[in-house]
């Protein structure tokens, strides 16, 4: 997840029964600093580790599968159970579950550490990724039942995504900083005291009501099957690639097949008949191979072409990265004045034109101007994201906002995995010719979103 995730989204995938909470019945104060360090945590290890990857496979003799992996065991595994932890989190409580959750994502993080080998980081990142599924909708559950006034609850959700729009932008910093004067290692026991904050907090806030809630295992499991499949096929290729990529074809119309005949299913197909939820998805898809491709490949041509120290390549992503908040907040006003379609177009463009400026970067461009070349991307996601999501929001019914969302975030997480699983085979032909090639992809996948995005009405968002 990117600070280009809107706290929208976010909100919609809490459990619907923990919505409901009465005032008062909760501490606000431990509740919402608990459930900002669960979000940041989460938000830090997607950016956090891309900046140590070449010390991981320096240190881990890993290649460069390996280290698609490293970053893909967490991320296809949080995806993949985004689908239905909300309705986990009502079945055991949202304080239960967000405690399991902060709990297994904290001693995965010390097994990452403490990693002998490419397998067991690989283990233990798998089960961070199961954590901070788990842990995710929880924590906005918690704020939400803690404050019953919808204006305290609204400045409250407001600081809870703040804290995960900072995590992100200090992100590769803080992985540069901890890998060039320590380890790689120190990047995931830096999880390690802000966990144990957590819980700490966590004793100070009421258990949470459990709820019955529909669990689609049969849906869970083959959609795992058919995400897992697919990636493993881009980042092994080969003869075992193809027989992963047809087990995920198979899963998938599984998937479809189980969807459309479950009373309850995890994902109602009609919810593709929306043309807003599926310019979403389209969009949110290409979005997310953009951003967290060109983080994925720059990382590794800062260091493995310019011979940057991780420090030194975290540095150049802060202007990027630093942006995000500011253009979030500024996309939402112009979408309430002149509707979302014009910001979620403007911003596809935008993200386009900073791509394909990219182009023009080599060894020989100047640091700074590279770093600033990176900042259209950025400015061109953050400004057409939370309108797109927004306007999903308000396009299906209130009882398959939660669903929605969270279909639309696990999707997003997906495309990131598969950017990172294409355009990390690519690298390993060359970084620096892989680049223009995943630039390339992602600018041509964009501007076709950007087309399909025109064919959304003009009309306002509603207040």
């Amino acid at each position: 997840m990117t600070s280009t995730d809107l706290p929208e989204a976010a909100v919609a995938t809490a459990p619907e029964a923990l919505r409901k909470a009465s005032p008062g019945a909760r501490r606000p104060g431990p509740a919402l600093v608990a459930a900002m360090l669960g979000f940041a945590l989460i938000t830090l290890d997607t950016s956090v580790v891309n900046v140590a990857l070449p010390a991981i496979g320096a240190d881990l003799g890993a290649g460069m599968t390996g280290l698609q992996w490293v970053v893909d065991s967490y991320t296809l595994v949080f995806a993949a159970l985004l689908l239905s932890s909300g309705a986990l989190a009502d079945r055991i409580g949202a304080s239960r579950a967000y405690a399991m959750g902060v709990v297994g994502f904290t001693l995965a993080s010390v097994a990452c550490g403490l990693a002998p080998g490419l397998p067991a980081l690989l283990a233990a990142r798998t089960v961070q990724g199961a954590a901070a599924a788990v842990m995710l909708p929880a924590s906005l559950a918690l704020v939400r039942e803690a404050y019953g006034d919808p204006v305290r609850r609204a400045r409250a959700v407001s600081l809870w995504a703040a804290g995960a729009t900072v995590a992100v932008a200090l992100g590769p910093v803080v992985g540069g900083a901890l890998t060039t004067a320590w380890s790689w290692r120190g990047i995931f026991f830096v999880n390690l005291p802000l966990g144990l904050v957590a819980l700490a907090l966590l004793t100070r806030v009421a258990g949470s009501a459990r709820r019955p809630a529909p669990l689609d295992l049969p849906g869970q499991l083959t959609a795992m099957a058919a995400l897992g499949g697919l990636t493993f096929a881009a980042i092994e290729g080969g003869t075992a690639g193809w027989w992963a990529l047809g087990g995920a074809v198979l899963a998938f119309a599984a998937f479809l097949a189980v969807e459309a005949r479950r009373a309850h299913p995890m994902v109602p197909l009609g919810l593709f008949r929306e043309r807003m939820v599926v310019v979403a998805v389209l969009a949110g898809s290409a979005n997310s191979v953009a951003f967290y491709g060109m983080i994925f490949v720059f990382s590794l041509f800062f260091q493995q072409v310019l011979g940057l120290s991780a420090l030194g390549a975290g540095l150049m992503f802060l202007p990027m990265t630093g942006l995000l908040a500011g253009v979030n907040v500024l996309s939402a006003k112009v979408a309430a004045r002149h509707g979302a379609r014009l910001p979620i177009v403007v911003g596809q463009v935008v993200a386009v034109f900073g791509l394909l400026g990219l182009l023009t970067v080599d060894a020989g461009t100047p640091r700074a101007l590279q770093a600033l070349l990176l900042v259209p991307l950025a400015l061109g996601a953050g400004f057409s994201l939370p309108p797109l999501i927004a306007a999903m929001m308000e396009a299906v019914p209130a009882e398959r906002a939660g669903t929605a969302a969270g279909l639309l975030n696990a999707v997003r997480q997906t495309a990131g995995a598969l950017a990172i699983a294409v355009f990390g085979s690519l690298a390993a032909d060359g970084v620096e010719p892989s680049l223009r090639v995943s630039l390339l992809i992602s600018a041509v996948l964009l501007a076709l979103t950007t087309l399909v995005s025109l064919r959304l009405p003009r009309h306002r968002t509603r207040a």
